[in-house]
């Protein structure tokens, strides 16, 4: 795993999303007297990868920090339907109103968890690894790969500051696959750079021109097979384009280092959570 500081953005972006629920008031709690304790389970009802833990604990802190939560599962837990995930207990006017910000992190976050590992599983004992993108959700960019990382899937670059990617319109403004990677290896000495590539021609150009890695956007097996020759390990290959989770084995089959999809961060659905009160 990269030495990703996931946690970086967290603070915010849970007051982002309690500002945008919330902003001034909680008017349907404000109908529970103040003094009113509770205690509360959180039940995972379905299969899943649990993650979100940091995210859903700040969403309480920052509501009320009296709250006590009790945890019963990891982070990158695999629970079974109905699964107790964790209790909490404190006052149940800020639990109703820190409830649904929580459950949200939690759900979206296990979810990207919980496709990445059934991804990740399909490459199992293969060197084949899978990557992620910047397909993400708006504002859950960090979120979104440290879940996939709790799923077991590898983080590809954070954002456009942080490595070099190449594609069909720099090569257009630039002149030129050459002329693109000698210009980013003048700029940028020592960031990882890859080029997108759409046929081998383009591949031998890539190779030449000194890439670390090179995408095989939407080539067949066949064209895989013959990249993988074709470059004979002086950069490491990416398959990318329109990937399903049923092709991984094939495409993993080619002896590529990567394939990345953007499925495991936006094709995704919540995974299904309750909270409920117990009785006193």
């Amino acid at each position: 795993m990269r030495n990703i500081d996931y946690f970086q953005t967290l603070t915010q972006t849970v007051e982002n999303a309690l500002a945008e629920d919330i902003q001034n008031a909680d008017l349907t709690a404000d109908l529970i007297p103040e003094e009113k304790n509770a205690t509360a389970r959180i039940i995972c009802r379905e299969a899943a990868v649990i993650c979100g833990r940091p995210w859903f604990n700040e969403v309480f802190r920052q509501i009320d920090d009296s709250i006590v939560i009790n945890w019963f599962v990891d982070e990158g837990e695999q629970v079974t339907p109905d699964q107790l995930l964790c209790t909490l207990k404190g006052s149940a006017r800020h639990i109703l109103t820190a409830e649904r910000t929580a459950l949200n992190f939690l759900q979206t976050l296990s979810a990207t968890a919980t496709v990445t590992a059934q991804y990740v599983s399909k490459l199992k004992g293969v060197k084949t690894q899978l990557l992620d993108t910047r397909k993400t959700l708006p504002g859950l960019r960090m979120a979104q790969k440290y879940a996939v990382a709790c799923g077991g899937g590898t983080n590809h670059r954070i954002g456009l500051f942080d490595a070099i990617l190449i594609k069909e319109n720099h090569i257009m403004a630039a002149g030129s696959i050459a002329q693109a990677v000698q210009t980013a290896k003048q700029r940028h000495p020592g960031i990882s750079i890859e080029v997108e590539t759409e046929n081998l021609d383009e591949v031998q150009q890539a190779v030449d021109a000194g890439a670390d890695i090179i995408m095989l956007d939407n080539f067949t097996l066949e064209m895989m097979h013959q990249a993988v020759k074709l470059v004979e390990g002086r950069a490491k290959l990416e398959v990318s384009g329109n990937v399903e989770i049923d092709q991984l084995e094939k495409l993993a089959s080619t002896q590529v280092d990567f394939i990345s999809t953007g499925a495991i961060t936006k094709h995704i659905r919540a995974i299904d959570l309750s909270m409920r009160f117990e009785s006193h």
